[in-house]
């Protein structure tokens, strides 16, 4: 599978986990940054993956995100880290 197609499924991941209401809007607004991060930033796409990743992470060990929202973040983040490893 070609990285674009599988960097606009991440980015249709993240998109479900800003249009759900019941996970709280710093979530929210987070999910919106790391996809905004992946496809506008200027950096290398290493780069762009590994922030993403890192800002993820930091949403998903946030108390009050529900689990089914917690888990959607552990998919993105693992569909981030396998297109890492296939770009090296």
């Amino acid at each position: 599978m070609d990285t674009t197609k599988e960097i606009r499924q991440v980015c249709d991941m993240l998109d479900q986990l800003t249009d759900d209401t019941s996970v709280p809007r710093n979530i929210r607004n987070g999910a919106d940054e790391c996809e905004k991060l992946l496809i506008e930033s200027d950096d290398d796409f290493d780069v762009r993956i590994a922030s993403s990743i890192f800002k993820l992470q930091d949403l998903a060990d946030d108390p009050n995100i529900p689990l089914h929202g917690r888990t959607l973040i552990w998919n993105i983040i693992s569909k981030l880290e396998s297109l890492k490893k296939e770009s090296n």
